[in-house]
């Protein structure tokens, strides 16, 4: 999770240095893309290849709420009804997917 002056942001970010293994977790979650939607019950951004400001490559998975500012206690009330039910839904998520990922520890 993450929120600034501008947005709320959950995601799901796999930064292995190593572009084989990001891509084959991409592609791993991929295969619980319809469980992952019907956890969440709604549509994500799937992002297979992003690179930040500071040139790091990543893949993520991430859902963002525009026009609100952590540091404006009015948007505070939005923030935690967007991040908590997202939050409670990956947790519900990773317990039926997390053991597909289990290659990868």
């Amino acid at each position: 999770m993450d929120a600034d002056q501008y947005q709320g942001v959950i995601m799901i970010e796999m930064a292995n240095p190593d572009a084989g293994i990001r891509e084959l977790q991409f592609e791993t979650f991929k295969t619980y893309k319809k469980i992952f939607e019907e956890t969440v019950g709604e549509d994500w951004v799937w992002e297979k290849e992003f690179v930040d400001a500071y040139g790091k490559a990543t893949t993520r998975i991430y859902k963002e709420l525009k026009g609100v500012n952590l540091y404006n206690e009015q948007d505070w009330p939005e923030l935690i009804s967007f991040f908590k039910p997202r939050l409670l839904a990956l947790d519900d998520f990773w317990t039926t997917a997390k053991y597909g990922f289990s290659i990868f520890k």
